[in-house]
């Protein structure tokens, strides 16, 4: 910010010059006299906080073939990362293409640029190979809703196949509708409502099976690298917990607290505006306590305390003077310690040019470790409860939240505003301001509109890429379809499609799909004929 006489946040909450006790909300004693772990959890989500309980380091990986997705994975988990979030091709798993689609083809020299590509179960066994996936918290991909079914019955099967049991398995899925209905629209992807309906059914199978699985992951940070705001990204998280818990309600099928936890789950981007995504993490915990018992009359701590995991924005990494952006990633990964994340992945200083070089994964970890190990952070849970400017900023973005979400519902609820276009509105009217503050110097972005002399001694190589990654999917794609039992891959197709299509949940069928070999466009196929396509609200 260079205009100095319109101080204010991201978000335009106006800033004072300083705050005093004045400006402390009512009822603050009562607030901030709560422990870490007890509720509204405004302080922590649990007792003691990082001194018994370090934040996991979370990074996401994966390029190329699944020998690289997998070595990747075991040299990050070998340098010290706690967690793995495996990333599919972007090309083929978004839609649910197999690599011989003609979409896929006609662009195949970018095929494996942006996540390993995945043709079936046998690619999961590759990627996880020597992965001890029974004791380290996995992700298994399928960052979008439609994908969500498949990513888990692979990653689950792999499990059961190795002789696990479900019922102790670590992990989170994530299932998102924010990515490709709102950020990164696709040609093909099932209607928002058949999404839905996805996701309450992944809930219920975990809740069945799978105990210790978070099913669901709302990411918030997708809707923000969107353009959504900071009180705007909050608010259409819960709205989209919303969706799912009145789903589940409508159903009643599994217990509703049940269900909230399985929700519960949410990654939020912490960007540049340090304070006020410390703010934002804070207020999200009482937010989600608050909206549980006064909208469903859930009081069960577990349901109540929100798990958050933050990631550091990656569209705040410049691609001028790159080393630059080291210190952005610190900066951003010390605003989720600090509002009190549970996980962290902090964006590789190469973002802006490539996916994460071995060495930017490894300088990422390396900030998470030093502010772990080297700042004593984990001495003091909330040390910035009680703050003037902290209180009082906590209270506003929540005001402004709760505003936002009621907005969200006036226009129908969450699937609504994708399916009629006023979020990505909201989101784009935003994006533009930015831009427009950046380019007439309201807002300094270091080494790219102000600052521009760069004399580091050190050239950026990057990601190398990667070389013919289409034709060994289609090599191994090949290899799948002869050698499997195609009567079996018949059946369990046609069972996929009669549970789509009966309104039966479709994990099982999935579960039986994936372990037959059927393929991924085999399994977007029968999505495609039973629901057809979502009709975006923008020009793709």
């Amino acid at each position: 910010m260079t205009d100095t006489d319109e101080w204010a946040t991201a978000s335009g909450i106006p800033l004072k010059e300083y705050y005093t006790n004045d400006d402390l909300p009512r009822g603050l004693a009562a607030r901030v006299g709560h422990r870490p772990g007890d509720r509204p959890f405004v302080r922590g989500a649990y007792a003691g906080m990082y001194r018994t309980k370090p934040w996991r380091i979370f990074q996401l990986s994966g390029y190329g073939n699944p020998q690289a997705e997998g070595e990747r994975i075991r040299f990050l988990l070998e340098h010290g990362e706690t967690g793995f979030i495996m990333e599919h091709d972007r090309n083929t798993g978004d839609h649910l293409y197999d690599v011989d689609h003609t979409e896929v083809i006609s662009r195949k020299e970018d095929v494996g640029l942006n996540g390993a590509v995945i043709c079936g179960v046998r690619d999961y066994e590759t990627v996880l190979k020597g992965i001890p996936i029974e004791e380290v918290y996995g992700h298994p991909g399928g960052g979008v809703v439609q994908h969500g079914p498949f990513a888990l019955a692979c990653y689950w099967t792999v499990a059961k196949r190795r002789g696990l049991d479900l019922s102790r398995l670590p992990g989170t899925g994530q299932s998102d509708f924010f990515l490709t209905y709102l950020g990164c629209v696709t040609k093909q992807q099932v209607p928002a409502h058949v999404g839905l309906r996805f996701n309450a059914d992944i809930i219920e199978f975990c809740a069945e099976h799978l105990p210790r699985w978070v099913p669901v992951s709302i990411a918030g940070y997708n809707g923000a690298e969107t353009g959504l705001n900071s009180y705007q990204e909050l608010a259409a998280v819960f709205a989209n917990a919303i969706e799912y818990l009145d789903e589940v309600k409508r159903r009643k099928r599994i217990p509703l607290d049940v269900a909230a936890r399985g929700a519960g789950g949410v990654n939020f981007r912490v960007g540049m505006d340090f304070f006020e995504d410390i703010a934002k993490l804070r207020a999200s915990r009482r937010m989600w306590s608050r909206l549980l018992e006064t909208r469903y009359g859930i009081k069960d701590e577990k349901a109540q305390r929100l798990r958050i995991h933050s990631l550091t924005a990656g569209s705040a990494m410049t691609y001028p003077q790159p080393l630059n952006n080291i210190v952005r990633g610190t900066i951003m990964a010390l605003a989720g310690v600090l509002g009190g994340t549970q996980s962290l992945g902090v964006s590789g200083y190469d973002e802006a040019m490539s996916i994460p070089s071995e060495h930017a994964h490894q300088t990422s970890l390396r900030i998470q470790q030093i502010l772990q190990e080297e700042a004593n952070l984990c001495a003091v849970a909330d040390p910035l409860g009680g703050s003037y400017f902290i209180e009082k900023l906590t209270e506003t973005l929540e005001e402004k939240v709760w505003e936002f979400l009621a907005q969200i519902e006036e226009q129908g609820g969450f699937l609504t505003t994708l399916d009629s276009g006023w979020l990505h509105a909201r989101a784009h009217e935003n994006q533009h301001h930015e831009q427009v503050a950046a380019d007439n110097g309201r807002r300094t972005i270091v080494g790219l509109n102000r600052f521009h002399e760069d004399c580091s001694p050190y050239q950026i190589e990057g990601f190398e890429g990667t070389t013919g990654e289409w034709e060994g999917a289609k090599a191994r794609l090949d290899a799948v379809r002869a050698s499997r039992s195609e009567k079996d891959v018949t059946s369990v197709l046609k069972g996929l499609e009669v549970a789509c299509r009966t309104g039966g949940n479709v994990m099982p069928a999935m579960m039986a799909a994936v372990d037959a070999d059927a393929t991924l466009g085999e399994i977007g196929d029968v999505f495609r004929q039973a629901f057809g396509d979502w009709e975006t609200p923008i020009s793709v």
